[in-house]
């Protein structure tokens, strides 16, 4: 079953737009460098109590993490 994976989370865009790297934020929260970038490809999703820390640390609202879009088969434009 080949299927893409969702872009759930959006940590790889605001890091980027922040100027700061994925060591850095593995530094701020005391995790693993490859969870972070396992984040990062949406590989894996942090838990929601994390996803908070993250923002906090980026000083973000955690929204700005999280992908909006939604894919719908009624859309059109």
């Amino acid at each position: 079953m080949n299927m893409s994976k969702k872009a759930i989370n959006r940590l790889k865009v605001v890091l980027v737009e922040k100027n700061l790297s994925s060591k850095w934020l593995a530094e701020q929260l005391d995790k693993n460098e490859a969870t972070i970038s396992r984040w990062c490809t949406n590989d894996v999703q942090p838990p929601l109590t994390t996803l908070v820390k993250i923002a906090e640390v980026l000083k973000v609202n955690v929204t700005d993490l999280l992908n909006n879009k939604v894919e719908s088969k009624n859309t059109k434009s």
